[in-house]
């Protein structure tokens, strides 16, 4: 399966060091199957970074059965609470390879940073968010199943880092 990853640089080897902690399914290498999702955060990326936006492309094994991986279908109320716990520096992450899911970005951080702090209630804030965009993150959260999995195609640097962003 074709995955992409936008940041600001060529990733040729990715790894799980460079990652940020408290992520939605915590520490990992993160790719989408959305190439236009990986094209707006490279963008946002770049503009942040005041840096070039690359599209880095991965061909990604279709077969997981052999790694550990924990699938989230659809925004829902075991999703909702991952995340949560995972943004908290909880590590229950750990006990999976991969996890794929929906992605709680721009258009779901308020509804979802709602119900984080306790303002809103589990069923509010999934009423809220059942009308998100389709979008999809695949965490990759271990380095051999990195390697063994995630193979580079190319990555594209993207000329128009305003567009979109």
């Amino acid at each position: 399966m074709k995955v992409y990853h936008g940041g600001t640089c060529e990733i040729k080897h990715p790894d799980i060091v460079h990652s940020k902690d408290a992520l939605d399914f915590g520490r990992g290498f993160y790719v989408t199957s959305y190439r236009k999702q990986a094209e707006r955060w490279a963008r946002r990326k770049a503009l942040r970074n005041q840096a070039t936006a690359f599209l880095n492309i991965y061909d990604l094994e279709d077969d997981l059965s052999s790694f550990r991986v924990l699938k989230f279908p659809k925004i829902e109320a075991n999703w909702l609470d991952f995340i949560c716990a995972c943004r908290r520096g909880a590590k229950i992450y750990q006990d999976y390879d991969i996890i794929i899911g929906p992605v709680a970005d721009d258009d779901v951080f308020q509804a979802v940073n709602f119900y984080f702090r306790g303002i809103w209630t589990q069923e509010q804030t999934l009423k809220e968010l059942a009308f998100a965009m389709p979008n999809d993150q695949i965490a990759i959260l271990s380095q051999t199943v990195l390697d063994l999995s995630l193979s580079f195609i190319q990555s594209v640097p993207m000329e128009d880092n305003h567009e979109q962003a």
